[in-house]
């Protein structure tokens, strides 16, 4: 019935019994006062029936304030949550009208507004997908060309950080640590003969040849340093000198919005999607951080709002004790995937590197972050990254009143999570990389722009789970 009736009318009897019940429930207490009075209680019937309003007069606010916050603010909450997630996310379903039932034709016209616009973006991918299924074409051809031609292709942008990188390169690369992009070459390359070549191409403004060694000093590489007009230069390495397999194609790695990249200074101050973040998740002997050890590492590396196609970090860890049957039930990893792998000291390391001067990011932080620190000294590594837990951004963008386990966010931000992948390091670790894409412009939606935004809000969420930025976080 109190469907049917205009949200003013139905806001209008919610204070209407409000008014209604407070007169009753003070005649109710002036006749108890007056009833006592007459019996001649030696008391204070007035006073007493005062205090009598007063209690049951609060009881019923409480009671109305309940029915008001179960089926006007939460709903209104839900809905304002619902909106964000379809305007910043692009998250394609109807809006959930039933919770928001009692806020009259609010919630079908907020369905309405967002099925017109779904239906326009969706004509626009439709668009870019046409265009990028051309560009994809195009790339896998010029992927196959250069996977022909026995040259890596590295390039760098001024502040001497990887903007691209070719499979050749990807090979090289590997060989000395996990390629990524934003990596400065310092990574890889020994410093003083780098320094030397940089200052031969400034000095020549013209293509120079030289010869570079890796940071173990073991092997040499001759290489070419081409500078480029846009800014930055080609390293290109000659890869016949280099054993690099079976030379398999392997996609283009960019980003040139690198090419225009300078230093952080304050990551507080970092607008978020700037940052560079590594989500990660591991799998483990069991439910204790003191106890359990690690089995299986995952890893995927966001850059500008962006997954990075072909930078993963996929790795079994070998715990040095058998696998207890129940935990290879959940995760499915057992003693014979684990035989010759890795410890999780030398694939913490492997880690590390591969999160070097990036943001961490885990669902539920505190569980997998548990383990890194407590090898930290074996593994002679700070885990000193500023890190951000995607259970956190849930509750600041979706509210404390929703589930914020990684399957209902994932359904939630409409992320697939493919059966088999759940539950396996790199699956969840995919899964928690899609979601913090989604989650950015819904922060940015709410005015949390920069890291310190989020963080200070998410701070306030501590009640749900420990934030792992207990200091001022620094850039790794």
């Amino acid at each position: 019935m109190f469907t049917r009736l205009s949200l003013r009318l139905r806001i209008f009897l919610f204070f209407g019994l409000l008014a209604l019940g407070a007169a009753l429930l003070a005649a109710g207490a002036l006749y108890f006062g007056w009833a006592r009075a007459e019996t001649g209680v030696p008391s204070a019937p007035f006073v007493t029936a005062l205090i009598l309003f007063a209690f049951l007069n609060t009881a019923l606010i409480a009671g109305i304030w309940l029915l008001f916050d179960e089926n006007v603010a939460k709903p209104i909450d839900k809905l304002a949550s619902e909106l964000r997630l379809r305007a910043h996310s692009g998250v394609d379903k109807e809006v959930e009208t039933d919770a928001a039932k009692y806020l009259g034709d609010l919630a079908p016209a907020a369905n309405a507004v967002s099925a017109t616009l779904n239906t326009n973006v969706v004509d626009t991918a439709a668009q870019v997908a046409r265009e990028t299924e051309r560009l994809q074409a195009e790339t896998a051809r010029l992927t196959a060309l250069l996977t022909e031609i026995p040259l890596a292709t590295i390039l760098v942008n001024p502040a001497h950080e990887i903007v691209l990188y070719d499979g050749q390169a990807a090979e090289v690369l590997a060989q000395i640590a996990p390629p990524r992009l934003k990596a400065p070459l310092t990574d890889y390359f020994d410093a003083e003969g780098l320094a030397s070549a940089q200052a031969k191409l400034a000095k020549a403004d013209a293509e120079i040849s030289t010869q570079l060694a890796d940071l173990s000093g073991e092997r040499s590489f001759n290489v070419s340093l081409k500078p480029l007009a846009t800014n930055g230069y080609m390293l290109i390495l000659d890869a016949k000198t280099v054993d690099t397999g079976s030379r398999s194609p392997r996609p283009l790695v960019y980003d040139f919005d690198l090419l225009d990249s300078g230093q952080t200074v304050d990551i507080m101050n970092t607008e978020l999607r700037s940052l560079c973040f590594v989500a990660f998740d591991t799998e483990t002997t069991g439910l204790s951080p003191q106890t359990d050890d690690v089995v299986q590492i995952g890893a995927v590396r966001v850059l500008n709002g962006r997954i990075v196609a072909g930078e993963i970090l996929d790795s079994y860890v070998n715990p040095g004790r058998p696998i207890p049957p129940a935990s290879t039930k959940v995760h499915r990893v057992t003693n014979d995937h684990v035989r010759g792998a890795p410890d999780f000291v030398t694939a913490g390391r492997q880690l590390h590197h591969f999160a070097r001067d990036a943001v961490l990011v885990a669902h539920n932080a505190p569980f997998d972050l548990a383990f890194l620190h407590r090898f930290a000294a074996q593994m002679d590594v700070e885990w000193s990254h500023p890190v951000l837990d995607t259970v956190l951004l849930s509750a600041v963008v979706f509210g404390t009143t929703e589930q914020h386990s990684l399957d209902a966010l994932c359904n939630r931000l409409s992320v697939s999570i493919p059966a088999e992948l759940r539950h396996t390091a790199l699956g969840d670790a995919q899964a928690t990389a899609e979601a913090l894409v989604k989650l950015i412009p819904l922060l940015e939606g709410k005015g949390l722009v920069t890291f310190g935004d989020v963080i200070a809000e998410t701070k306030k969420h501590g009640r749900l789970l420990k934030d792992m930025n207990l200091t001022p976080p620094n850039s790794g």
